[in-house]
């Protein structure tokens, strides 16, 4: 089976030529715009490598990488930047990329890089580490808001009886809200609490994942227990 390559690329000529160059080469390519299409794209269908450019609208590739990083998704990444001064690639590299290449470039070398990150790696993704069994649940350790149950040793959640099937930073995220139940946190206490640092006031990082939890919590006739207090940041509470 060929491999699977996810491009995130915001220049829509370098985009379209990278996507056909690699779709030729044998790749099985899916191409987006921006770093919130990627992350979505990388959720949904963990890649056995991406290619992501730096500089990018939103959520940038720096950005992008260290979400990744911080669930523990270890998928080899290659960055492509336009930035040629040795403490922009040094940045790249404490993002937890893997390699990068410099704009602009011969795609030839993107291939070599491709292919060494793969060989590196099994060509494998790296979205989910191996687990440590399962605790018996300790009741007394539930956390329990809006019809909501939570049990943290064992990171398992349902809904009114349903469990919720949640990625590392989702459960983390809920079950800050869970805690806090009522109370609105603002987005960079939530940005403190889940990723240990601040994007900064134009990132969208945050809504994306508020809008994962929202699919995966919401039910038809059900209120909607994450609100969203403008300009502020988020609340847990049932109406």
């Amino acid at each position: 089976m060929s491999q699977t390559v996810l491009l995130a690329e915001d220049d829509r000529a370098i985009r379209h030529a990278l996507e056909r160059a690699l779709t030729l080469e044998g790749y099985r390519v899916t191409a987006v715009a921006d770093g919130v299409e990627a992350l979505a794209q990388a959720h949904r269908t963990p890649p056995d490598v991406l290619v992501l450019d730096v500089m990018m609208p939103g959520i940038d590739g720096l950005q992008v990488c260290r979400v990744l990083r911080a669930e523990g998704d270890r998928t080899p990444i290659l960055m492509l930047t336009a930035l040629v001064e040795t403490q922009d690639r040094i940045a790249g590299l404490d993002a937890g990329a893997d390699d990068y290449v410099l704009k602009p470039f011969d795609v030839e070398e993107v291939f070599a890089r491709l292919r060494a990150l793969l060989r590196r790696t099994g060509g494998a993704h790296g979205a989910a580490p191996v687990e440590a069994p399962k605790q018996p649940p300790v009741p007394e350790r539930y956390l329990e808001a809006a019809g909501l149950r939570m049990d943290p040793q064992a990171r398992r959640a349902w809904r009114d009886g349903r469990e919720l099937e949640l990625t590392r930073t989702e459960f983390e995220l809920l079950e800050l809200l869970v805690r806090n139940s009522g109370i609105v946190l603002d987005h960079s206490t939530i940005y403190d609490r889940i990723w240990g640092y601040d994007f900064g006031p134009g990132s969208k990082n945050l809504a994306v994942y508020v809008g994962y939890l929202r699919r995966k919590l919401d039910e038809p006739g059900a209120p909607q227990l994450i609100h969203t207090v403008r300009g502020v940041g988020y609340v847990l509470r049932e109406d």
